[in-house]
């Protein structure tokens, strides 16, 4: 694609405590399903880089990881991934969930947000479904916080409504600067990343609450077929304990095969092709402290 003059390009990172819809807001940004969602916390563990591309400028978004207390080595590494998203862009957006209220967590990062030196949008998502006092009641909250609001804006990333007038905001922000991905390029991370989180997506909406947070997924091996329109995908599904496993699998292997159903339908949509996954579970305990194991899930 050749630039037009004075073309405009910027980098914009996404924060919020857990489950305010972060993901939800970059995958509709970008216009596909790049961050996994779920309703459960801690979801995103890595700094997730969407690409908006436009005919004169470029967005590049960050999906960090939900602010929360870490409580192990994982934990370190996903707030590193905040604290680092933090620095060096041209804005931050700050989303927050008015039906949830605007909680201790939420005022302790908009605290910690004062020491930015980029533009602050707050987004109050998830206009669809609060109450004309919950969004009063958090714009009133954001107000009284003393944080620097360079403006504040109501959205539905679910639905959509707003996100145009978001993606409007953040245009008087960038800077002149170059395209720094091709225009058909939503994502930096590998297919083999966004399979890997496709699979932990499905395990998180599938399993039980003591189990997913304990989940951890390696892609193995994928291998394309001579003939080209079949892909093998070998991953395995890493867990804690020994009766996480089981849970994991299921009863008859039954827990297993519904992950990998689903997890192979995403992956054949984003990829074009039909998929042949096999997926293994294996037990590593107290994964998430040892930085062998994180470094080859990815995390560090």
């Amino acid at each position: 694609m050749m630039q037009v003059p004075y073309y405009k390009s910027g980098f914009v990172t996404i924060c919020g405590c857990p489950n305010v819809g972060k993901s939800t807001l970059l995958n509709r940004l970008v216009g596909q399903k790049i961050a996994i969602v779920s309703h459960r916390a801690q979801t995103t563990r890595n700094k997730i880089t969407g690409v908006l591309t436009r005919k004169d400028y470029q967005i590049i978004f960050l999906d960090t990881p939900g602010v929360t207390g870490a409580r192990n080595k994982l934990g370190d590494y996903m707030q590193k991934a905040v604290s680092d998203a933090l620095t060096e862009v041209e804005a931050v957006l700050l989303v927050l969930d008015p039906t949830a209220g605007v909680r201790e967590r939420d005022l302790a990062l908009m605290e910690r947000l004062k020491k930015a030196k980029a533009s602050i949008l707050v987004v109050l998502n998830k206009r669809d479904i609060a109450s004309a006092a919950q969004m009063d009641a958090a714009r009133k909250a954001v107000e009284e916080s003393g944080l620097p609001v360079h403006q504040l804006l109501t959205i539905s990333a679910e639905t959509g409504d707003g996100v145009a007038e978001l993606e409007e905001a953040l245009k008087p922000l960038l800077v002149e600067g170059p395209q720094y991905f091709p225009e058909d390029m939503v994502t930096d991370q590998p297919e083999r990343v966004i399979c890997g989180e496709m699979i932990r997506e499905k395990a998180l909406q599938l399993l039980r609450e003591e189990v997913p947070h304990g989940i951890g997924v390696s892609m193995d091996r994928m291998e394309l077929r001579p003939e080209g329109d079949l892909m093998d995908v070998y991953a395995t599904i890493y867990c804690e304990r020994d009766s996480h496993k089981g849970i994991i699998i299921g009863r008859g292997g039954s827990m297993l095969k519904r992950i990998g159903a689903e997890s192979r339908k995403d992956m054949e949509w984003m990829m074009g092709l039909r998929i042949n996954l096999q997926l293994f579970v294996k037990v590593k305990e107290d994964w998430r402290n040892k930085s062998s194991v994180l470094k080859e899930l990815g995390y560090e």
